[in-house]
């Protein structure tokens, strides 16, 4: 559900996204959750639809509540580029609030490019930079955070190594 771009169709918003709540549910899959100022409206119906396979909120906006509610749902939380940026200011905080067996990385290409390429065009290559800054928040080494957030991929994702 993302409202900054368009905010006259939020009851279309709102329905489509219950009814991929269905499909999910029909097909047992889990669901990927993109929210931009819809923080409110996606948690209310979450909480009044049920999934079945829990999902993950892609590229979490670092709100502290929708992180709780989010965790407390059982979803996985995936950070993107925004927790690299000088002007983020509470990305430490996010980042601590989530449970390590609850955490992926991505890079939300082709935008938001991660410290040191921000304003560029964004690929797989930059989610290193993703996964330092949590190994320094967390202090764990990169390889550390490297291999918990693939295995969390692989269970979220039923990917059989």
């Amino acid at each position: 559900m993302d409202y900054y771009w368009n905010k006259e169709n939020k009851e279309i918003q709102k329905t489509v996204f219950i009814e991929q709540i269905k499909i999910a549910n029909e097909m047992n899959l889990p669901i990927v959750i993109h929210t931009r100022e819809a923080v409110n409206d996606t948690l209310e119906i979450l909480k009044q639809n049920t999934v079945n396979k829990k999902g993950v909120f892609h590229c979490c906006p670092l709100n502290r509540e929708l992180v709780k509610e989010a965790l407390k749902l059982g979803f996985y939380i995936s950070f993107a580029g925004p927790i690299t940026f000088k002007n983020s200011k509470n990305a430490d905080e996010i980042i601590n609030l989530v449970p390590l067996d609850k955490m992926l990385i991505e890079t939300d290409s082709p935008y938001l490019s991660p410290e040191p390429n921000r304003g560029k065009r964004n690929d797989c290559r930059n989610v290193m930079y993703i996964a330092q800054k949590i190994a320094d928040v967390r202090k764990k080494n990169l390889e550390e955070i490297a291999n918990i957030t693939y295995e969390n991929t692989c269970k979220i994702f039923e990917i059989k190594l």
